[in-house]
């Protein structure tokens, strides 16, 4: 039976390169997840790619319901994330509300929506920052972001604890510097010793085994911080 995959947020660096890896592996199936469903359809010309919209900025369980998805997910990635570099004194409501919305929030909606769908031995793998990580070099102006990272850290503690008596097992990798264009943004002319493609790499093999050795688990995944 083909291993069922749904990455959440796919359209572009880390997601984009997760759908190539598992898109290569024989007998899985791989469902993307993105706002920007034109791209996905444009990029992903594999057989077993599936392509969907998704917004997780707002309405996400009846978007995910709306899809009409059947049973049942191996594994689920909530890659989608939001990074606002702003000082702290310049960060507006909305800046706080968005980043906590894509970040953590939609995160848990996300879940949330496809718990009827997954196997009863799913592996649920959160990418957060090491800017969430505790104890990590912090940097001026990802007070938002930083924070709502850390926030799906403990998420992630808290998914494990209240379904510990179930096979479902949830993990978190607290990703260090990655070339991505959200990489970019935050800190210009900065290059990353690791690519979203070799990132991509581990996290489709932590996904795709991690799961029976370890739950609620808070891993860092830096070589560099920059």
């Amino acid at each position: 039976m083909n291993k069922r995959i749904a990455i959440i947020g796919a359209s572009q660096g880390i997601g984009a390169a997760l759908v190539a890896q598992f898109a290569a592996i024989s007998n899985v199936e791989v469902f993307a997840f993105s706002r920007n469903l034109d791209k996905m359809l444009m990029q992903f010309t594999q057989k077993n790619v599936h392509s969907f919209a998704l917004d997780i900025s707002s309405n996400v369980k009846n978007q995910i319901h709306s899809l009409g998805l059947k049973p049942s997910f191996d594994i689920l990635i909530n890659n989608a994330g939001l990074l606002i570099n702003k000082p702290f004194e310049a960060l507006s409501q909305e800046d706080f509300q968005e980043s906590y919305q894509v970040n953590v929030i939609g995160v848990m909606q996300t879940t949330q929506a496809f718990l009827p769908l997954l196997s009863s031995n799913a592996h649920i793998v959160n990418i957060s920052s090491m800017g969430g990580f505790q104890g990590s070099l912090k940097f001026p102006g990802l007070a938002a972001y930083s924070t709502s990272k850390a926030a799906l850290c403990a998420f992630t503690e808290l998914f494990a604890e209240e379904y510990k008596n179930t096979d479902l097992r949830m993990n978190c990798l607290c990703l260090g510097a990655v070339q991505t264009q959200m990489l970019s943004a935050a800190f210009p002319g900065f290059t990353a010793p690791t690519t979203a493609e070799h990132m991509a790499e581990f996290i489709a093999d932590f996904s795709m085994h991690a799961g029976a050795f370890m739950n609620g688990k808070i891993i860092p995944v830096s070589t560099s911080n920059p």
